[in-house]
């Protein structure tokens, strides 16, 4: 499955946040997110007004690792 291409830093913090992710702070043009779930997990995202493939998908992954669930079914999300 291809990732979508021009998504936006916000759209996927409003993903993470369907997802149990907390907005924690910002500096800049990062926002740092949590999820209090077990296990505990940090991610930060860029506020880019279109992300990069290749960091979209670092996120995706990692966040689909620390929850159990496919890439393929975070991306349906956004």
């Amino acid at each position: 499955m291809k990732l979508p291409r021009g998504v936006s830093g916000d759209r996927v913090i409003r993903t993470l946040e369907r997802l149990g992710y907390v907005v924690v702070r910002q500096k800049g043009s990062h926002v740092r997110l949590r999820c209090d779930g077990p296990p505990v997990h940090a991610i930060t995202v860029p506020l880019h007004d279109s992300m990069k493939s290749g960091t979209l998908h670092g996120i995706l992954s990692e966040v689909a690792i620390m929850k159990s669930i496919s890439i393929e079914s975070i991306a349906e999300l956004l």
